[in-house]
């Protein structure tokens, strides 16, 4: 596992954060899930590459992982590395497929319509991750993949938030054009970094979405697996504070630096996600007003 272990320490992501409170076995077995998570992203995001040629490689991915799914030799070290964890744990290629169909997105537009659009996005690259990741942590009631599905909605739509910025510098723009339109808010403001009231009424109905999502997972989860999703429950613990941090902001992200939770935050949730896990608390860490 070195070479996953080694991506996911580099990464420093907060996903890779949360694996601590998991036992070393099931730690393993994420950071090889995530190690697989970025490098198709990695490769997606590369806008140096042609896309054509990034197609290819995503299609080459695919085949590989099919290959470790189907129980053949994968080619690639890291698929190399995730397939005893595809094995055990019988993770799915659809699921696999359709994090990399999320890849692909990022190829075929910079834009979306409509939340319909954006939601099956946020489902490709955030909710199937979710429900790739309760196959590891383990569940017995089958409401586990609704309150996946529900968290990684409520992720993304945090992350888009905080990225505005440095998408519209790629020429992206996540924020349903047409939500850009109800609040009279243009593409240009967005690329140009212009923060106005508008862009203010904008972003708070995006965070009020987001909300419901935290709020629908929160309800979601079935009292019988909270032990189980600590890593993901210190996922959303993370994610509800970086939305209020950009609610307190009031939403600007156009400033010189990106909006995050600071290190010792970060270890203060974790320490207080392994308490309330101690505890048995039978409330999630998030959602609240």
């Amino acid at each position: 596992m070195q070479h996953s272990r080694a991506l996911t320490r580099k990464s420093a992501s907060n996903l890779a954060l949360a694996f601590v409170l998991l036992p070393r076995e099931k730690r393993d077995a994420m950071s090889a899930l995530y190690a697989f998570c970025r490098a198709v992203d990695d490769v997606a995001d590369e806008d140096a590459v042609p896309v054509a040629t990034r197609r290819t490689q995503l299609a080459a991915w695919r085949d590989d992982i099919r290959r470790a799914c189907d129980g053949q030799k994968p080619e690639l070290v890291l698929n190399q590395e995730f397939q005893p964890v595809i094995q055990k744990y019988r993770l799915p290629f659809a699921l696999l497929d359709e994090l990399i169909k999320g890849c692909e997105m990022d190829l075929d537009r910079t834009r979306y319509k409509n939340y319909e659009t954006l939601e099956l996005y946020c489902h490709r690259v955030a909710s199937v991750v979710g429900l790739l990741s309760i196959e590891i942590f383990g569940y017995k009631n089958p409401a586990c993949h609704d309150y996946a599905v529900a968290l990684g909605q409520a992720l993304q739509l945090t992350n888009i938030l905080r990225d505005v910025k440095n998408d519209a510098a790629r020429g992206r723009i996540y924020l349903p054009q047409e939500e850009l339109w109800r609040f009279k808010v243009t593409e240009a403001e967005i690329l140009e970094s212009k923060y106005s009231d508008n862009y203010f009424d904008l972003a708070r109905s995006v965070a009020g979405r987001a909300k419901h999502f935290y709020q629908l997972a929160q309800r979601t989860l079935p009292p019988a697996d909270r032990r189980a999703m600590v890593a993901a429950e210190l996922m959303g613990s993370v994610y509800w504070r970086l939305l209020q941090k950009l609610e307190r902001e009031q939403f600007n992200v156009f400033g010189p630096q990106t909006v995050r939770l600071g290190k010792p935050r970060k270890l203060a949730l974790i320490f207080r996600s392994w308490l309330r896990f101690a505890a048995g608390a039978k409330a999630s860490d998030y959602g609240g007003s």
